[in-house]
């Protein structure tokens, strides 16, 4: 059966369908012994023999990317000697070793990626590359608009100077509020030890964002797989700024200082997706 140049590439692991393009138009690869550039080329895979930079293209195992919504008080590992809950509890059904990009608290809730992609994985949590994280946070008392300027600009931790946060206000009770916060760092417990900073100890963490993908209405507890559009977009976002880093393009990886958001917003909706479980690679 025909497809694409470019999803056949992708299909195999070995870059996504942006790369793969690149890969092509740039004269890196080959169909029965020609080298091709035009970008709709169909091929068989069963027929045609393709080759990257002159090595033949060979099928990997199929990466698999799994979103959990971690409940509270659930290890983020996939195993606990203390015979605790983790996440390997919820992932009843998933044939595929699969391990946790990062870490949520035990107390803490929300969106966790899971994947068999090594490379993927380490590259979202490097901190040269400012992958954004956002988390809606109940926290006591109500922020005034100073604290907030202070998260914006960054707060002096035992550890140094955070770097700055997008801070949303959503709404506010009679003693507490919640807010949205989003960092590009990823230090032990940092969004916690940032609202203790500025007075404000947090009752409730969700993690409902990192980078292009959203927790949306998934329960808790329940997983699904990424759609491929989701996949390709983590893996575009880590490579341009995997070769932004590269050209000393600081700019396209360091977010610039937000503006602060004057008044109480709603929650911003955040996309639906079907729970339907589809295996991508």
């Amino acid at each position: 059966m025909e497809m694409r140049l470019q999803k056949l590439i992708a299909s195999t692991g070995l870059s996504s369908r942006r790369k793969a393009e690149m890969l092509i138009a740039s004269g890196r690869v080959s169909v029965n012994g020609k080298v091709v550039t035009e970008l709709g080329t169909k091929v068989d895979p069963e027929r045609d023999h393709v080759k990257v930079d002159g090595k033949h293209l060979t099928s990997a195992q199929p990466f698999v990317y799994l979103l959990l919504n971690k409940p509270k008080n659930v290890m983020s590992t996939l195993d606990d000697p203390g015979g605790r809950t983790t996440v390997k509890d919820f992932l009843r059904g998933v044939s595929v070793r699969v391990f946790p990009v990062g870490r949520l608290d035990f107390d803490s809730e929300g969106l966790m990626l899971l994947t068999n992609n090594g490379d993927l994985a380490q590259a979202l949590l490097h901190p040269r590359y400012h992958v954004p994280k956002t988390y809606l946070i109940k926290v006591k008392r109500i922020l005034t608009d100073e604290e907030i300027v202070r998260l914006e600009r960054g707060v002096r931790l035992d550890d140094g100077m955070t770097s700055p946060a997008l801070v949303k206000k959503v709404k506010k009770a009679e003693q507490n509020s919640w807010l949205e916060l989003t960092i590009r760092e990823g230090r032990k417990h940092q969004v916690k030890r940032m609202l203790e900073s500025v007075g404000h100890p947090v009752i409730k963490l969700i993690r409902i964002r990192m980078g292009p993908i959203s927790l949306g209405d998934l329960p808790a507890g329940e997983f699904r797989f990424l759609t491929d559009r989701e996949a390709n977009a983590l893996r575009e976002l880590v490579e341009t700024r995997q070769e932004a880093v590269e050209r000393g393009d600081e700019q396209v990886v360091r977010s610039k200082r937000p503006v602060r958001r004057a008044g109480w917003a709603k929650p911003e909706k955040t996309k639906k997706f079907s729970s339907k479980k589809v295996r991508v690679v």
